[in-house]
């Protein structure tokens, strides 16, 4: 029997070249916490948590000493496990994303021991090609946000994306201003979305939505608050665009009080922050079982990419028919070193889709020489200019 024989957590970080906002705040680094769980016979298996690093990090140290020693087959036995320890103060936020880190590791050691790709272990791929659509359009200067709007949708056209997701919540008018000049630099034939970030209220949102109704929005993500569950029926109710929400939910209990009161149309959990492949798995049954879409949020390292991949390739079609439809993988495309340089083989789109990995686990080996750099950034910047030069 294999025994988990260390679990070790690492917080990576770096400083970005140009800083972006968006309706909350400002990003000037990428910081984020990977873990490496290894058993007694030398396998191993990385995962990713969703939040801040340094606590994400914490989180997993408190598990870790319950699970030295458990059997890394039984996944669902060690999650609950995990879930046991953290019910009474942690039914929702990080600590809840450091046990997906853990339990993203399980899969990744799962898939190796049995030779089967976690999408495999899933119970099966649906299809062997997802469908990215680019999350940007972010602002960049505060007095002139949308200054390199053409310039960055130009791009992603020309690199074959076939929808695009813009950030919005700067006012409802500027908003509008901005929708519509990216729907006439993109054309009719690309999906567009839009994401607030929960920056407005109910009235606001909904007002919105029917001032940009003539711009054929395929979704409107987190128009406001996550903690109104009511208030998102009543939008989704009286707004022509689709709704989406749910990156800020935690379990499948959280998804539940979504699902019960009818707020999206499409759920959006974050496989490294809602519980893991585990509970995603179960929140994919939830969404199924009530004609509800689900589009997991993904930000973070390549990692969070490929535990993505692997879950969209197993969710059924439904309903079914000869031609399916597409089936989409957030893919960001602001700066992020770490998403780039961390792990092979690179993820790359042809022909507007991503092929989903094949090999054991996730399909990845993370690159030591980037562990160190972004661990340790007294290394120097030579070092990670060669790694670049090498990949």
């Amino acid at each position: 029997m294999k025994k988990i024989n260390s679990i070790e957590t690492f917080v990576l970080k770096d400083s970005l070249e140009k800083n972006f906002f968006f309706s909350q705040w400002g990003y000037d680094e990428r910081s984020i916490c990977i873990v490496k769980v290894s058993c007694d016979d030398g396998t191993y298996g990385w995962g990713e948590g969703y939040g801040p690093a340094k606590i994400v990090e914490s989180g997993i140290d408190f598990f870790k000493k319950f699970l030295i020693g458990e059997n890394p087959i039984n996944n669902e036995v060690i999650w609950h496990k995990m879930y046991r320890k953290s019910l009474d103060f942690a039914r929702r936020g990080v600590l809840v994303a450091s046990i997906s880190a853990i339990d993203i590791a399980l899969w990744d050691i799962k898939g190796k021991l049995l030779g089967l790709s976690v999408g495999e272990l899933l119970g099966g791929v649906h299809r062997e090609n997802i469908v990215p659509y680019a999350t940007g359009m972010y602002f960049t200067e505060k007095d002139n946000p949308t200054k390199d709007y053409k310039i960055e949708a130009e791009k992603y056209l020309k690199e074959g994306f076939k929808a695009i997701k813009m950030k919005v919540g700067l006012g409802i008018n500027k908003d509008l201003n901005n929708i519509k000049e990216l729907r006439n630099i993109v054309g009719p034939n690309i999906k567009l979305m839009i994401d607030s970030n929960h920056a407005y209220s109910y009235s606001e949102a909904l007002e919105l939505c029917r001032k940009i109704e003539p711009y054929d929005i395929s979704w409107f993500e987190e128009p406001i608050s996550p903690e109104f569950y009511e208030q998102y029926s009543d939008l989704r109710m009286k707004s022509r665009i689709p709704i989406a929400g749910g990156e800020c939910e935690y379990l499948r209990f959280g998804f539940n009080q979504i699902i019960k009161n009818k707020s999206v149309d499409i759920i959006q959990p974050d496989i490294c922050a809602c519980g893991g492949l585990t509970e995603a798995k179960r929140i994919s049954a939830l969404a199924s079982s009530n004609g509800i879409d689900i589009i997991p949020h993904t930000w973070g390292s390549s990692i969070g990419l490929h535990v993505a991949l692997h879950f969209i390739s197993n969710l059924e079609s439904i309903p079914g028919r000869m031609n399916e439809s597409d089936f989409y993988l957030e893919y960001d495309q602001t700066e992020n070193a770490l998403r780039e340089n961390l792990t092979s083989p690179k993820i790359k789109m042809k022909n507007g889709t991503i092929l989903v990995p094949k090999s054991p686990g996730l399909g990845l080996e993370v690159n030591e020489e980037a562990l160190n750099i972004y661990t340790k950034k007294t290394k120097g910047i030579k070092n990670l200019e060669e790694l670049i030069k090498q990949n």
